[in-house]
């Protein structure tokens, strides 16, 4: 190279670090580049690897690969080349090989902190949670003032389940860096996860005040904890702000769980989960769909969750696997979340053709696993619910994905082929407020088991209830409970003499908080009677002393409503527009009790009362629960488990025949 040309090069380069965007100084880099000819010293490859970061920063990443590649056939040990290699790489979405181009510039530069940050970072998106940790702290430990490193190793952590050592991790960021906001919004996160919802609120709040890039994500959550610990004072304002922000769409990140509690209409969730899926799986790189071919005898079908323990999900789905016909399909099930070593793992472990834990898979190793078992329907049984793992159906590992029991509404993915309800949860009026095709599978989507226990019913007097009186029951999480609907509560208990609400003990605040507002309604003391929480059996015979179920709205009770059934107490529930309003309906008419499925809150109060007084009418309706539950279609489970086969045998043969998914109801069994 020639002192002019060299001279040259470096004026250009000068210039584009001062103005990535310079114009003039990246043509005169090409040129002087051009002049080079044949590949040559070391500054000529690093003035490549320039060239190619200018054009990375003006967005043009294709062509900026180029020119890294030919920088690194040069001068392939230059650590700074493959660390721009990586932001391009990025930039393009290609995050396997970003982390890689990382790890590499982190062998060659071992003492530059950015490079295994860069890499934990896209470690941890592709769900490599224990490679991305040693990374970030090979990160921190080489520059402890690194807020970015200590920022995602509490993530990492975060999500391996150790809170203590995130929330260490989220004030180290903080005291780095006091006004991130984005550190006061995980820190947040954690304290809530880490079971101090009340804690939460602080981070949040000052996260808020502070400014974030997408405010709806955090927003989101503060409403839900203030939910959880019945804080209703500027809620509504709050949600309000939620509710534009999703229908202006001016945000990705809110949770479309707790969006569901706003009742703010099918059209919104589906606008809100479609933003949420784009931004929770746009890393992601998808397999390329594997088709299906020609008729099957035996569908292979694999159920994903986290839920393979003690949990609400397992308790209604274990007698169905039990129940499923193994000439028509062979299931298996994949877990990606903890086992407790209990009863119901063991149940389900055996219940399975197969058992497979994939939890310490990354999404994209988890996917490969179930298309290697050479899946055929894959049904995700989490959605978007507590620990779901949605990227790996993102990845498309299975020819045809369905959601399932788990998430009550849309996920708004294009990687979601069906949803499975029925007639009233999902009828086909709503179809267009949904991204995948519905499927209804006859009279209730939701399976049980008929097979869990309920212990011996224990007296009043040991549940701290009055031996006589109207007992009122609501099992359901206090964050379902609001305002307006409390404000019927009271109404009712003021009036029917001796009458009594009795609510689930969630949260110790929460329990004060609706004391509060109970006296506020001119509530007396004793009037709410919080139980606290029992082993299953225990907790299916209190249903028992109960005289009516007084569900929730817009977000009603679910397992909770098939428990009160299963036990013999009567739900009175509200039919709302979405799915999560419709459920309790479902349930309702699946066993038999049609009638306490009403149409407004209004109709809810008064039936309510009425039932109140009619103490022979209450009898009635329990005696009818006592005779039909055995028979009645919503405890059936060999109908559901056939209902399925049917389903799952309709979607098979619709892909078969190359056409695209559509929506179809299952028909009853001859």
């Amino acid at each position: 190279m020639t002192a002019d040309l060299r001279a040259r090069i470096g004026k250009c380069r000068a210039a584009l670090a001062a103005a990535p965007g310079d114009s003039a100084a990246l043509a005169g880099l090409f040129g002087a580049l051009d002049a080079l000819g044949e590949p040559g010293t070391p500054e000529e490859a690093v003035a490549r690897s320039a060239c190619g970061e200018a054009l990375r920063r003006q967005g043009r990443a294709v062509d900026a690969e180029a020119h890294h590649r030919a920088a690194l056939s040069w001068l392939p040990d230059f650590g700074g080349n493959h660390f721009n290699l990586g932001l391009t790489l990025q930039a393009l979405g290609r995050i396997a090989e970003a982390a890689d181009a990382y790890g590499e510039a982190a062998r060659l530069m071992p003492r530059f902190a950015a490079a295994p940050c860069n890499q934990g970072v896209l470690l941890r998106a592709l769900g490599h949670r224990e490679a991305a940790e040693t990374a970030l702290r090979r990160a921190v430990s080489l520059d402890p003032s690194l807020v970015p490193g200590w920022l995602n190793l509490g993530a990492v952590v975060q999500e391996l389940g150790r809170a203590e050592a995130a929330i260490g991790c989220y004030r180290t960021a903080l005291a780095l860096r006091p006004d991130l906001a984005e550190a006061h919004a995980n820190l947040g996160l954690v304290v809530k996860e880490a079971g101090r919802p009340a804690d939460s609120l602080p981070a949040f709040e000052r996260a808020l005040a502070l400014g974030l890039p997408d405010a709806g994500g955090v927003l989101a959550q503060l409403i839900q904890q203030m939910r959880h610990l019945c804080r209703w004072d500027g809620l509504a304002e709050r949600s309000a702000q939620l509710v534009a922000l999703v229908r202006g769409g001016a945000t990705r990140q809110v949770h479309p769980w707790i969006f569901l509690g706003e009742g703010a209409g099918p059209a919104a969730e589906l606008v809100c989960a479609g933003r949420y899926a784009d931004w929770r799986t746009r890393m992601i790189s998808v397999m390329p769909v594997r088709r299906a071919a020609g008729p099957r005898g035996r569908l292979r079908v694999g159920y994903l969750s986290a839920d393979y323990h003690e949990h609400a999900t397992a308790a209604l789905i274990a007698e169905l696997i039990e129940r499923h016909d193994r000439n028509r399909v062979e299931v298996v099930g994949y877990s990606y979340g903890p086992d407790d070593g209990g009863s119901m793992r063991r149940r389900l472990a055996a219940s399975f053709d197969r058992f497979v834990d994939i939890t310490a898979c990354s999404h994209a190793d988890a996917a490969t696993r179930i298309r290697a078992d050479g899946v055929d329907i894959l049904v995700d049984l989490k959605g978007y619910t507590q620990h779901a793992r949605p990227e790996i159906a993102a990845h498309r590992p299975a020819p045809i994905q369905v959601q399932w029991l788990g998430y009550p509404g849309t996920m708004g993915a294009g990687f979601i082929d069906y949803v499975i309800g029925d007639p009233l949860v999902t009828p086909f009026d709503q179809q267009p407020f949904y991204a995948e095709r519905i499927v209804q599978i006859p009279s209730c989507y939701q399976p049980n088991d008929r097979s869990r226990p309920i212990g011996p019913t224990p007296s009043r007097a040991a549940c701290g209830l009055p031996e006589r009186g109207m007992v009122f029951c609501c099992f359901n999480a206090a964050y379902k409970i609001t305002p307006d609907l409390f404000d019927r509560w009271c109404r009712l208990l003021g009036t029917v003499p001796d009458s009594v609400l009795w609510l689930l003990d969630s949260h110790p605040e929460a329990s004060a908080n609706l004391r509060r507002e109970a006296a506020c309604r001119g509530m007396g003391e004793g009037r709410l009677i919080f139980a606290p929480r029992r082993p299953a059996a225990e907790h299916l015979a209190r249903y028992r002393l109960a005289d009516l179920f007084l569900d929730t709205a817009p977000v009603g009770a679910h397992t909770t409503a098939s428990d009160a059934l299963w036990a013999g107490l009567p739900v009175l529930t509200v039919t709302g527009e979405g799915f999560a309003s419709r459920v309790g309906t479902s349930l309702l008419h699946a066993a038999g009790l049609p009638e306490l499925a009403v149409r407004s809150l209004v109709e809810y109060e008064g039936t309510a009362l009425r039932l109140a007084r009619d103490p022979a009418g209450i009898a009635r309706l329990k005696a009818r629960l006592a005779v039909e539950r055995d028979r009645a279609a919503l405890f059936d489970t060999d109908r559901i488990a056939r209902a399925l086969e049917r389903a799952y045998a309709t979607m098979w043969d619709v892909q078969a025949a190359g056409e695209p998914p559509r929506p179809f109801t299952v028909p009853e069994e001859d």
